[in-house]
């Protein structure tokens, strides 16, 4: 098998990339990445370029990039996505260009490809905040930060290319991420990085807030399972094995870490903030796939990681402008 993936030199994609060469060890990958700066060639430094894995730098909004990189791929796996909420709520015009614009350049050149599978990753926070119980795939979608309208408008574009020219596509929705590569201005990545240089980390609000934590490679793993299993026009939650408040998570890691308790900054909170987001997984569950990673040695190997790569994330932080979060953590800046 051939595939295309989308934004491949991010997070998620990376290690997709790396995780599926290695299980399949017949396939190939094309990965179209436009390098933002969230992207980074060094997440799959240990790839030699080759017959089995080539990368092309160019942007999902451009027509003609993208026929390229499709020519002769079997199928689509579409990670490629601006995903940073603070980021949309700022300037959400980026978010409406890469993500809906972009997902329609991709559909468009897959109708013309004639692709057989086209996998679109999006997130639960499409279904907005959940009251109690859990979100399965026929929930409404309320949407309530520019990000996750972005990305719901984009699940809407899939399922609209389903059903009028009966393109073979479905679509995942997976909770908060962590785990290796993961850029350092999320969240669980943030904290952690913050950690190790003795540096705040700002909580928003009351910290009430309840996320369910997925690591990274079980969500490659159920990603890979939709894409060899998952019926087209079906949409298949990925849901971690711990949910928990905010606060919980921070006080968890500061532990780990051995941090004291003021390393953690109480902060306004985040306009539109959802109070909790909860995944049913069942129906994903059904073709083979659970969460195989127990959270706590998930988050140990996870700060390990991080505190032997400061190579890799040390440049990224330099680079980028985190007086934001010292504004939100002091309240002037730094």
């Amino acid at each position: 098998m051939k595939l295309l993936v989308t934004g491949g030199l991010g997070f998620i994609g990376s290690n997709f990339v790396r995780y599926f060469l290695r299980r399949h060890t017949s396939a190939s990958i094309v990965n179209l990445d436009k390098l933002t700066y969230a992207g980074n060639p060094a997440n799959l430094k240990d790839l030699d370029a080759g017959s089995r894995y080539r990368w092309i730098k160019g942007d999902i909004t451009d027509a003609a990039t993208v026929d390229r990189a499709m020519k002769g791929v079997d199928a689509v796996v579409h990670f490629a996505a601006e995903s940073h909420v603070d980021r949309s709520i700022i300037d959400a015009s980026a978010f409406l260009q890469t993500n809906v614009i972009g997902t329609q350049i991709l559909l468009d050149a897959a109708l013309r490809h004639e692709i057989g599978r086209f996998v679109h990753v999006s997130t639960d926070e499409v279904y907005g905040s959940v009251t109690k119980g859990h979100s399965v795939e026929t929930d409404p979608l309320e949407p309530n930060s520019p990000y996750a309208a972005s990305k719901a408008a984009s699940d809407l574009l899939v399922r609209s290319y389903v059903v009028t020219h009966k393109l073979p596509a479905v679509i995942t929705r997976a909770s908060n991420n962590f785990g290796p590569y993961q850029f350092p201005e999320k969240a669980m990545s943030l904290m952690i990085t913050n950690f190790l240089d003795d540096l705040p980390f700002p909580l928003y609000g009351d910290g009430k807030n309840v996320r369910d934590w997925l690591y990274v490679l079980d969500h490659v793993r159920g990603i890979d399972t939709v894409l060899r299993k998952g019926e087209t026009g079906e949409i298949y939650n990925i849901g971690g094995s711990f949910s928990c408040e905010n606060r919980e998570l921070v006080e968890s890691v500061r532990k780990i870490m051995g941090k004291p308790k003021d390393i953690v900054r109480r902060v306004p909170d985040r306009k539109g903030h959802d109070r909790r987001y909860a995944l049913d997984c069942a129906k994903l569950r059904r073709l083979g796939w659970r969460p195989e990673t127990e959270f706590r040695r998930a988050l140990v190997d996870t700060i390990g990681w991080y505190r032997t790569h400061d190579a890799w994330w040390r440049p990224l932080k330099q680079k980028m402008d985190f007086r934001q979060y010292y504004r939100k953590a002091y309240g002037r800046k730094r």
